[in-house]
């Protein structure tokens, strides 16, 4: 086929023909011809149906019918090899033939022959088309006489793409052609036809002509013309530019109509409708102009998705022609209502977009915020000014105003769409729509710095400028105006509510830091909040569309301030409210006296109006984000609030509890809905009373309210829900978890609730079960680690639940092992005796059977048990009961190998290595430089574990460390001047003070000389001059006689057996005691027993802490025989004077154990002082002096007071050298009680970095209990100390003194 006849070229002209008709959607959608050339060119590439076009079908049989033959005879030459050879740069058969047939004269010919065809068939196709388009804009120009004007919408920026009828190119000189007949001299006609024929041209060929200065002004012309059809046209054809054209064409357009509607405001004032007029929609020249600006909001909503790949003078010059549009206002709308007012632009942006979408969208990105927010501030402030006055003329307007606002809501939300659409506005409805527009605007821009350095504003009509309090306080009161619900609606939350919107600006201001400070916390902002509250406690009904909204919403605006810390300071500490009683008193105290009065219906002004539990329930909350804080709580604390939610959810719970069976046929007692309500309000005072548990204090105001065990148990049920705390917390449980798992009581709470067992069972199914859902042939990868990944959680989370002595004694004190001889596969652990007995004491091949991955399990087991043995208390419990080192021993002296003679030699393996770990953790005792304990992980090299394994006891010397020698001077040192010198001025009242001078400067310069009996000597003359001072006696005296022969009668038990044990083998370590010291030691401790038993009360409780006497060993009595060389006399001397003083309740844990002393509620409670305050206080001073360490603890689940009641439980040991636990005894009793809590917090600061370290690998439990306390002493921070008593001792020192009964 060398040749086309006729019919073919008529055949391949209706095949091109089809061929553009499928690629039409394609072509139209280019911005120029360039690009429609470029779709055509890469057509194959882009489009799957290439191929089933019949155009190309036909080419495709053209080139084989003309080329078959030479592709043939090449392709036999090359593969008879009797051709050119193949080249290295054609190494295919068909790269090869190819290259030789486009060389030959046959290609040649058909590609002349094609291209001749093809311009021939082209040619005729646009003369074809060219006759087409004259009939058919003959036969438009006849329809368009019957057509209606009212053919085209106001969603003129929605309206179909024009490439939707006839596509064709156009030739710069008809552009011309049209231009001259846009010209507003033509007539009509003329000028319709003209647009017709742009309408069809391709928008950037237009905007890229010669002649598009005249056209675009002869367009602008157009756009104005009273004729609704030639205005039309125009909008059609610039709507099709903005969806179809780049940002460089486009703002020429949007700067045309922007402007165009400007010079429309300024040179036709139209008239604001007035009394019953209003505007129509459907007026001509409103419709044009409300096209027009529905156009160009369309485009200003999605430009933003756009503009930011172009420079930035297209986006800045679409934002200035913008805001100089809206800026429009004249001096009429600034006037009085009273006056004649124009309509104006923002009115009627307002209308289509009413939330202010577009500037929403325009502020969000800092591209094109910057912008904004220089050009108001430069130019265009005046939109700013009118929004702001809008806000305030609505503030100040009529009741008659405000109670319209209902109304016209309700109108606004639900307009009919389709042919019955809304035409008709009043103007208070332009006016509210504007105001919320101009709420929407106002929210948005003081989001922003750079938004709020536009204030103060000035503004008509007020004195002062407006500064950005007093936009709050106005924003604040426009709330207050909330409509009243129509009867029998209860709720309003329409979306174009103003108080709903200034909430959506209040709680955006709160989640956001600097904007909080600058606009909320303020003393104005906060006076504003509280007034109604105040004026309702005044007894006062203070003037509310709907009080019940108002107060709600006042209540949800004080809990989200009171969540940040700068919001909560300025709620608890700055006095700036009046009460109702006329005092200077802080906002917390305002908000927790209304709670109170709400709770108990105290407040007269509702006596004939029915306050719901909601109302109740919101103050609570604001109530609780201050109670659920130490500071808070501290605050908060005189009102006794726990008592008050606990009264209020016992009566709730009765009536939920009272409701009878229903019965069939009868009418029901109480509605389901009722009940509901019931329900919920229970479960709200539930939760609020869950919360006090968040610090040590509060979880013991928990306890005393009776109510634990129902607050646990529906803190676990959220739990398993995976429920969030609150809306304002940003961690889960865990916490409050950890906090009331350090108490007997909450312990026990969380053992009945099963959430004990959940965790255990978890932990099972993660360590024995593996994924249920994973198939056997997709096994799960060997750990590498110790404590798998998937095991970790659970394992911090027993951590976390048994790092208190008292967890360990309530789950585990008197349970005996199961120690079956048969353990069933399926059987799962569900408590933490079931876990020591499978994982932990493995001593049968049963239990080693019953386990699947008993290597992984063990090793888990061993690693919780050393954690667990870190606390001496808890030790001393397992020992007694399991005789944990001999099993241990066991097993090491079990692992080794066989050889044919000799001794074996010790199997090295992660079993091992942990149970060498920890038999040289629990045999031996010290601090940071006295005793060495293994590592865990294994050298490289020969000799991969390098340290002495352990299978007999005592230790090997490797791990104990040589005590340092003490130099001691031959002069005396300062103390011992001191105390040679005052024996005569000892009962001056100055002498306590000279001596804590004096031990701060020895402190400072010489701390290693305080030490052995010049420390011992010290101590007794200041507890001896402390004693007989009855200012300095805290508790009444106490008599005792010591009678050895009646004592030595007294057993201790297994616990204190054992305690005496390690005691002597770390007095003789450190050369204090003698070999034979244990009977004085032994005789000391029963003393105690004796003296202190007489001082206790008789509980009944199901308690193990209150089986017998205290339940740990008396490690502080045995620091004092250390410290006294062994001198029983001396030392129970001392104990039984020191016992008078304050410092005893809290550095002698078992001075105060279910004590007479304390009142009745708390030594029945469980729950120590050492735990309720100073732990409390070590937590509330490090939140302020060590945040980042507070904030450490809680992304870690893990609590401060956790680790401080072990460090203080155990005096230090085994975390201090020996010196530095006397320097800690020393500065308690020297310097005051509330050093304790200095002192905590100090170490907590010291360890700061590897606090921060351990946080982020997810191990700061582990970390603080097993490591010691390295490179602390209690010198080096007594300058820090005595900075934190300056700032506390007046607030830590008295709670320390309250803890007697107030009759005392």
């Amino acid at each position: 086929m060398s040749q086309f006849s006729s019919e073919d070229e008529a055949e391949l002209q209706s095949l091109l023909r089809e061929l553009l008709k499928s690629v039409k959607d394609r072509i139209s959608g280019a911005p120029s011809v360039e690009c429609a050339e470029e779709i055509l060119l890469h057509l194959e590439e882009t489009d799957k149906n290439f191929h089933n076009y019949e155009f190309v079908k036909y080419l495709r049989a053209y080139v084989e019918s003309s080329l078959g033959t030479v592709i043939e005879e090449e392709t036999e030459n090359f593969t008879r090899g009797d051709g050119h050879a193949i080249g290295p740069g054609q190494d295919t058969l068909v790269h090869a033939v190819t290259k030789r047939t486009r060389e030959s004269a046959q290609y040649k010919q058909m590609m002349q022959t094609l291209k001749q065809t093809m311009m021939v068939v082209v040619e005729s196709l646009i003369n074809k088309f060219e006759e087409d388009q004259l009939k058919k804009e003959e036969m438009d120009r006849k329809s368009q006489h019957e057509q209606s004007s009212s053919h085209y919408t106001d969603n003129c920026s929605d309206s179909d793409s024009s490439f939707n009828q006839s596509y064709a190119f156009i030739k710069h000189e008809q552009l011309q052609v049209i231009a001259e007949k846009l010209d507003p001299g033509r007539p009509r006609e003329v000028r319709l036809e003209a647009l017709q024929s742009l309408c069809y041209a391709p928008p950037s060929d237009v905007l890229s002509c010669e002649s598009w200065t005249g056209l675009r002004r002869n367009l602008s012309a157009a756009l104005t013309d009273p004729d609704p059809e030639l205005s039309d046209k125009v909008l059609q054809f610039f709507a099709k530019t903005f969806s179809s054209s780049p940002l460089n064409v486009t703002k020429d357009i949007y700067s045309t109509i922007a402007k165009s509607l400007e010079a429309h405001f300024l040179y036709h004032k139209l008239s604001f409708p007035s009394g019953s007029t209003s505007i129509d929609a459907n007026r001509p020249d409103m419709a044009r102009l409300l096209k027009q600006m529905r156009l160009i909001n369309d485009f200003q909503k999605e430009v933003t998705t756009f503009w930011i790949r172009h420079p930035e003078k297209y986006m800045e010059e679409i934002i200035e022609n913008t805001l100089s549009l809206l800026a429009l206002h004249s001096e009429q709308g600034m006037s009085s209502p009273g006056s004649e007012k124009s309509l104006e632009p923002i009115h009627l942006i307002s209308l289509l977009d009413i939330k202010a979408t577009w500037f929403k969208k325009w502020m969000h990105g800092y591209y094109s915020r910057t912008v904004v927010l220089r050009l108001l501030e430069r130019k265009y402030k005046t939109l700013i000014v009118n929004a702001l006055q809008q806000c305030i003329y609505y503030f100040d307007s009529c009741d008659a105003v405000r109670e319209e606002t209902l109304e016209i809501i309700h109108s606004l939300e639900h307009q009919q769409i389709g042919p019955a659409r809304r035409t008709l506005y009043t103007s208070k409805e332009l006016e509210f729509v504007y105001l919320i527009h101009s709420l929407c605007v106002l929210g948005r821009l003081v989001m922003y710095t750079n938004g709020r350095k536009l204030f103060p504003i000035k503004v008509k009509k007020r004195r002062d400028p407006v500064t950005l309090t007093d936009l709050v306080v106005i924003l604040i009161n426009i709330m207050y105006q909330h409509p009243k619900p129509s009867c029998g609606e209860m709720t309003h939350a329409d979306s174009l509510s103003p108080t709903n919107l200034v909430m959506e600006v209040l709680r955006t201001l709160c989640d956001r830091t600097e904007c909080a400070v600058e606009c909320l916390y303020q003393v104005p902002v906060i006076e504003t909040l509280l007034a109604p509250v105040i004026s309702l406690l005044k007894g006062k009904l203070p003037k509310l569309n709907s009080l019940e909204s108002a107060l709600t919403h006042i209540a949800d605006t004080l809990a989200r301030i009171a969540s940040t810390e700068r919001g909560l300071s300025l709620l608890l500490y700055d006095r700036n409210l009046v009460s109702a009683e006329g005092e200077s008193i802080s906002a917390a105290h305002v908000v927790v006296q209304f709670t109170q009065r709400l709770l108990a219906k105290e407040l007269h002004v509702f006596s004939e109006l029915e306050i719901p539990p909601g109302v109740s329930g919101a103050f609570i909350f604001v109530c609780r984000q201050m109670y659920n804080t130490c500071e808070g709580l501290q605050v908060l604390r005189p009102y006794s609030l726990h008592e008050c939610i606990a009264k209020a959810w016992r009566t709730t719970s009765s009536v939920s509890e009272r409701v009878p069976t229903p019965v069939p046929g009868a009418p029901p007692v109480i509605t389901s809905q009722e009940l509901q309500s019931v329900v919920a309000w229970e479960e709200m005072l539930l939760d609020n009373l869950l919360n006090f548990a968040a610090t040590p204090k509060g979880l013991l105001l928990l306890q005393q309210t009776g109510a634990i065990n129902e607050c646990v148990t529906y803190m676990f049920s959220r739990f398993t829900k995976k429920l969030q705390v609150s809306r304002c917390e940003k961690f889960g449980y865990g916490v409050m978890v950890t906090q009331v798992a350090a108490t007997a009581p909450g312990i026990t709470a969380l053992q009945s609730s099963g959430f004990v067992q959940t965790i255990v069972v978890e932990l099972w199914s993660a360590l024995e079960c593996g994924r249920e859902d994973v198939r056997v042939v997709h096994p799960k990868s060997t750990p590498m680690d110790p404590i798998d990944r998937s095991c970790l959680k659970s394992f911090l989370s027993l951590v976390n639940l048994l790092s208190s002595p008292h967890a360990v004694w309530e789950l585990l004190g008197h349970q005996a092992l199961p120690n079956k001889t048969e353990y069933n596969l399926r059987e799962m652990a569900t408590s933490v005796i079931d876990l020591m007995d499978r994982l932990i004491i493995i001593n049968s091949d049963a239990k080693i059977h019953s386990l699947f991955n008993y290597e992984q399990s063990h090793t888990f087991g061993l690693r919780l048990l050393s954690v667990l043995c870190c606390n001496l208390d808890s030790f001393l419990l397992l020992e007694s009961q399991y005789n944990l080192s001999e099993l241990l021993l066991q097993g090491q002296r079990d692992n080794v190998t066989e050889p044919p003679s000799g001794e074996g030699e010790f199997i090295i393996d992660g079993l091992s290595v942990e149970r060498n770990h920890i038999l040289v953790r629990i045999g031996t005792v010290g601090g940071p430089s006295e005793r060495r304990l293994p590592p865990r992980a294994l050298q490289r090299g020969n000799d991969p574990y390098p340290w002495p394994m352990v299978s007999t006891y005592p230790l090997p010397k490797y791990y104990i460390l040589d005590m340092p020698k003490t130099l001691r001077n031959k002069q005396e040192s300062e103390i011992c001047a001191l105390l040679a010198s005052s024996k005569e001025t000892e009962r001056d009242a100055s002498w306590m003070e000279d001596c804590r001078r004096q031990f701060c400067k020895i402190m400072a310069t010489k701390s290693n000389t305080l030490t052995g009996y010049v420390l011992a000597d010290f101590l007794e003359r200041v507890v001896l001059h402390l004693s007989s001072s009855s200012t300095d006696c805290f508790f009444p005296p106490a008599e005792y006689k010591v009678v050895d022969h009646s004592v030595k009668t007294r057993s201790l038990s297994s616990v204190e057996q054992l305690g005496v044990g390690i005691s002597l083998r770390y007095g003789k370590f450190l050369k204090l005691l003698r070999e034979d010291s244990e009977q004085d030691l032994c005789l000391l401790l029963k003393h105690c027993q004796e003296f202190l038993s007489q001082q206790r009360v008789s509980v009944t409780s199901e308690l193990s802490c209150f089986q017998g006497g205290y339940p740990g060993h008396d490690w502080f009595a045995a620091s004092v025989f250390l410290l006294m060389h062994g001198d029983v006399g001396r030392s129970l001397s001392l104990l039984l004077r020191f016992s008078r003083l304050l410092p005893s309740a809290f550095l002698w844990p078992p001075r105060l154990h279910s004590s007479v002393h304390l009142p009745i509620e708390i030594a029945q409670s469980g729950i120590h002082p050492i735990y309720s305050c100073t732990a409390h206080y070590v937590e509330m001073l490090l939140k302020a002096e060590v945040p980042l360490v507070f904030s450490a603890f809680r992304m870690s689940g893990f609590t401060p007071s956790q680790i401080c009641i072990q460090w203080l439980g155990q005096c230090f040991w085994n975390y201090l050298d020996w010196s530095e636990i006397c320097h800690y005894v020393a500065t308690c009793v020297i310097m005051g009680p509330d050093y304790q809590v200095y002192l905590c917090v100090s170490a907590l600061r010291h360890l700061q970095q590897d606090i921060l370290q351990h946080t982020q690998t997810q191990d700061l439990q582990v970390f603080l209990k097993e490591e010691p306390i390295h490179g602390f002493r209690v010198s080096n921070y007594l300058e820090y100390m005595e900075g934190l008593e300056r700032n506390y001792r007046s607030m830590v020192l008295s709670d320390m003194r309250s803890i007697l009964p107030r009759s005392s």
